[in-house]
Parts: C-alpha cells; structure tokens; sequence
C-alpha cells in the first residue's frame, strides 16, 4: 500500500511539474508578445532567428528577449534561494529579501559598482560574496543567541536595514555606482542587456544543478540534525553548502535585476503545498514556478497602467506583504518560537 501511494504521488508530482513546464513556456511566449507594442506569437521565432526586420523584430530581440530571460532566471534562482534558506535554517518566514541576503549581495554590487565600473564579469562574483555575508552574519547571530524564529526574522531585518543603508552611503559618494538606482533599490528588469544576464546565467544554471544533486542529503537534513548524524551526514558541513549555494543564487539574480523581494517567500509555500516535501520535486518545482511568477508579474506591471510600466518589485511586494502578514498570524499561539 504505501509503495503504491509513493508511486501515485510521484506520478502526480509528475503531472504538476509538466503543467509547470507548460505555464513557463506560456508565459515566457506572453511576455515576448504584450507590451506597449504588440507583437503576433507568429513573428517571434522568425525575428529571434534573424529572419525578419522592422521595428517588431528589433524589440523583440533587444528589449522583450533580454527581460524575458532575465524574468525565467531571476525567478528560478529566488524562488529556490527562498526553499533552501528556509529547509536550512527551519524557518518558514525566511526568505533572501527578508534576512539580509538580497541587501547584502546589493550591497556588494554597489562597492563592485563604485570601485570596478567595468569589471561587468566581477559583479555576479561581487554579489554573492555579499550574499553569502549576509546569511552567514544572520546565522551566526541565531546559533549565538538560540535564537528564535521570529527573533531571526528580526535579525535579518536588521542586517537588511544596514546593509541597505551601505548602499545608500555608496551611491550617496558615488552616484554612477549602481545603473538606474531607483529601479535597482525596488526591482525591475526594463532596459536590461543579455550582456548583464550571460556571467549570472552560469552561476545560477551550475547552482541549480549542484542544489537538485543534493536533494537526497536535503531530505536526510530535514529529518533533524541528531536523526541526520546518526545516519552518518555531516550535517554542518552540508548546511554552509547548501547556504553558500542560496546565496549564489540570490547573488546573481541580484546582480541584474535588482532588489526584488518576496518571490523567494510566496513560490516556496505555494511550491509545499502542490507538491509536499520532498526536495527534489519542491526546489524543481520552485525553480518553474519562480520562473513563471516573477514573469507574470513583470507582464503585470507592464501592461495595468499602460503605456507607463510598474516596476515588478512594486508589483511582487503589493501581493508579498500581505502574504508575509498572513504568515505571521498564522505562526501565532507559540508556534512560531518552536
């Protein structure tokens, strides 16, 4: 019986991953074709390939490819930096925008920015180191204090506030640091070049692809750490990994397409309760599902108030503050300091 069920679960994970598959490929075609002009799903192909001129084929090469695969990557990598800091760290309110993790990779592209304008290639490499410095500064803060887990959500939040307060102080002394900085602080992906998308692109793809190879040891870990001991895992090694991996992924969507919050916090949730618990399925799932989010929404913001845009960042935080705020409740009567 129990194989039986584990084998009609897999196949319904199946299904739902196929759907998911589909709803990327729509909504990338989506995204290729509304805008301020419109383009027919029929001319995309030809003026991808070099087939077709006029001004339809140039915006689609050079505005709608571009931000289109900007949207796929960046979603994916927050998407799964959000499941794999909140399977590590026990914590269902944890999110890279929430502890700290996409200010500090901000934070670093601005020094990256101020002190190595043309290093294009440093800024991916630049970013995850400041990443990285903030989900470790949270963690340590939390095993120094046991904290507890809303006590880290206020960490992180306090590590967020200074780190964004480094930014300010960057683009305040060097105001050409960061490109576009408005729309950097809140989010977006207009006037984005596929030259800022090739160097992130590798580390999010080798990221990804290091994440799903171990999704096994993730399910050990999430059995607890003194069940995953005896069971011979080093567990603390395996968390700074799969840390370090979190914070390459939100370090490169950072990278490009700014300080995007709450997709990391809403696709892991929705991602749970489609497909349940187990890692493969739940960070494969968050990849597509991140992907089709943050395309979505980015359609969004373009086409509600027309022919003016709406940055997707104010987009994902009108939906990601509620949600955030329902999370909150819910973890109340105790449940949130276990």
């Amino acid at each position: 019986m129990r194989s039986w069920r584990t084998s009609s679960t897999r196949r319904s994970n199946g299904r739902r991953l196929a759907a998911l598959c589909a709803l990327v490929l729509l909504s990338a075609l989506l995204s290729m074709c509304l805008g301020a002009v419109a383009v027919a799903p029929g001319d995309i192909l030809p003026a991808l390939l070099g087939r077709s001129g006029g001004a339809a084929a140039q915006i689609v090469r050079y505005a709608r490819l571009p931000r289109t695969c900007g949207c796929l990557l960046a979603g994916a990598a927050l998407a799964v930096s959000g499941a794999l800091i909140q399977s590590v760290l026990g914590n269902p309110l944890a999110a890279p925008n929430i502890i700290g993790v996409s200010s500090g990779a901000g934070l670093a592209a601005a020094l990256c920015g101020a002190l190595a304008p043309s290093a294009a290639l440093a800024l991916p490499i630049a970013s995850f180191a400041g990443a990285l410095a903030g989900v470790l500064l949270v963690l340590f803060i939390a095993e120094k204090t046991g904290a507890s887990k809303l006590t880290l959500v206020l960490a992180g939040v306090a590590v967020s506030g200074m780190f964004s307060a480094g930014i300010d102080a960057v683009v305040t002394f060097v105001p050409d640091a960061l490109a576009g900085y408005s729309d950097f602080r809140i989010g977006g992906l207009a006037n984005l070049a596929m030259s800022r998308i090739v160097p992130a692109f590798w580390v999010i793809v080798i990221a990804l692809a290091l994440i799903l190879s171990l999704a096994g040891e993730l399910d050990v870990l999430m059995l607890g750490a003194e069940t995953a001991q005896s069971l011979g895992l080093r567990t603390k090694p395996l968390r700074l990994i799969l840390l370090i991996l979190a914070a390459a992924l939100a370090g490169a969507a950072v990278s490009f397409s700014g300080l995007i919050g709450f997709v990391g916090l809403i696709v892991p949730h929705i991602m749970r309760r489609l497909l349940g618990e187990d890692s493969l399925p739940l960070l494969a799932g968050c990849a597509l599902g991140g992907a089709v989010c943050l395309t979505l929404c980015d359609l969004l913001g373009r086409l509600l108030f027309a022919p003016y845009e709406l940055p997707v960042g104010i987009v994902l935080s009108l939906a990601g503050g509620p949600f955030f705020i329902w999370l909150l409740i819910r973890q109340r009567g105790g449940r949130v300091h276990d």
